[in-house]
């Protein structure tokens, strides 16, 4: 598996990129692409003084355990172009893995890879349906965005369907993970045995044999707006 340094540092924009021929003018960071594939199927399950514990048979502990030493899902990567920015052809209904937890991690939009933070805070895209702001509190899978591509976010995932739902957030700090959870078989083979419909806390039990694929953060503090409102605000900040 290739996979860039830690943390992720893309270079300045250049003011007229040439664009790959046949990429599209604008596809997300985080999007998956194709040809980016899952590594293959590696993992066994070792004893370790906390009990079992997954692994990979021939992991990194630096870069297979990024975040609070959560083993990761492997994914490959397409060449990058002259922008830094992922080559191929979108499979937009996806986010590649590593991708995510970078730009999750860092608080960088999910667009460009380039630090999130804007004159109110922290802007946090969900589909319209997705979370009750009612709540105190919401978990989200989906990096924050930037000033420049709040609206292009919402036009370009299909997930967000062109209207939704804007969480505009002083902090946002880190929760948890989803992924998979695997054991052993009767021949003693690894196997998953459970993917959780919601994302388990660090500090979790289970988080010793789950291959994490999403960085989940937490907003507990924030407002509700809808894009247009949120540009308008924006606007009036900077």
């Amino acid at each position: 598996m290739i996979v860039p340094p830690l943390p992720y540092s893309p270079p300045r924009e250049k003011p007229r990129p040439v664009r790959t021929l046949g990429a599209p003018a604008l596809a997300p960071f985080i999007t998956q692409r194709k040809g980016e594939e899952a590594a293959p199927d590696n993992l066994v399950i070792r004893v370790h003084p906390a009990g079992p514990r997954l692994y990979y048979r021939d992991e990194d502990p630096q870069l297979d355990r990024p975040v609070r030493g959560v083993l990761w899902g492997r994914c490959g990567f397409n060449p990058l172009d002259d922008r830094q920015m992922p080559t191929g052809e979108p499979e937009w209904k996806l986010m590649h893995p590593y991708r995510q937890m970078l730009t999750m991690r860092t608080l960088h939009c999910q667009v460009c890879a380039r630090p999130a933070r804007t004159p109110l805070g922290f802007v946090f895209l969900t589909g319209p349906r997705d979370e009750d702001p009612a709540q105190p509190e919401i978990h989200t899978n989906q990096p924050p965005v930037c000033v420049k591509h709040a609206r292009a976010a919402a036009a370009l995932c299909p997930h967000l369907a062109k209207d939704p739902m804007v969480f505009l957030a002083r902090g946002a700090p880190l929760y948890g993970v989803h992924g998979t959870i695997y054991g052993l078989d009767a021949q003693g083979g690894v196997h998953a045995v459970a993917q959780p419909d919601h994302a388990l806390p660090f500090g979790h039990p289970n988080l010793a044999t789950m291959l994490a694929t999403q960085l989940i953060r937490r907003i507990t503090s924030f407002r509700v707006l809808g894009v247009e409102e949120l540009v308008r605000e924006l606007r009036l900040a900077t």
